[in-house]
């Protein structure tokens, strides 16, 4: 193994993704913020995902490591019932969408996946969940961009969804000027254990 793979990292997450049908009914009703609000930096639809634990940057090697507990987990849960509801910001910059359906059991998943996350050996900093779906970035000295979308979706209640797969998510993030993009890595239906 030579110097370079020995130190290759990659930035992982566990994620939960709406489905297309869902992900199109948020952004039809996006489409005119996206117009109106072109500067703000907007996450590709493709890519909007609900993290469920964000793991950072890990040795490549570290990954192989929680395919089994993740495949194991996902294999004895349900699908969970959600819907992208309402809209907010963080720190007036982070538009967000929210969710609504089976919060409980959102959590109890989050809970289970970061436990399994643990039991692998690997480290990450344990956040408190805070289930939401991140739209786009207002750039900085832009707040008043994120607000005003935010405040324009707030009304916004979509169509429930079964949310049947559990994502094990690399990202370029952190790694080159261009978008961010995600790839999955892995992910497993619930309440089967199979995989692509």
């Amino acid at each position: 193994m030579d110097e370079q793979t020995q130190h290759a990292t990659v930035r992982v997450f566990i994620a939960l993704a709406p489905p297309d049908d869902a992900k199109d009914e948020l952004a039809r009703e996006l489409r005119p913020a996206y117009d109106t609000h072109p500067h703000v930096r907007w996450n590709r639809v493709e890519d909007w995902h609900i993290t469920l634990a964000f793991l950072g940057e890990l040795p490549v090697e570290a990954v192989p490591l929680l395919r089994l507990p993740l495949a194991g987990l996902a294999a004895g849960h349900q699908p969970l019932s959600l819907a992208l509801r309402g809209s907010g910001t963080f720190d007036d910059r982070v538009l967000w969408s929210g969710l609504d359906g089976d919060l409980d059991g959102l959590h109890m998943l989050a809970a289970d996946v970061r436990t399994a996350v643990k039991s692998c050996g690997v480290v990450f900093e344990d956040r408190p969940l805070r289930p939401h779906l991140t739209l786009a970035r207002a750039r900085r000295g832009d707040q008043t961009s994120a607000g005003e979308i935010a405040g324009g979706l707030a009304r916004f209640s979509g169509r429930r969804w079964p949310a049947e797969r559990l994502h094990l998510v690399g990202s370029n993030a952190g790694r080159s000027r261009g978008p961010i993009l995600y790839r999955d890595i892995e992910a497993w239906t619930f309440g089967s254990g199979s995989s692509t």
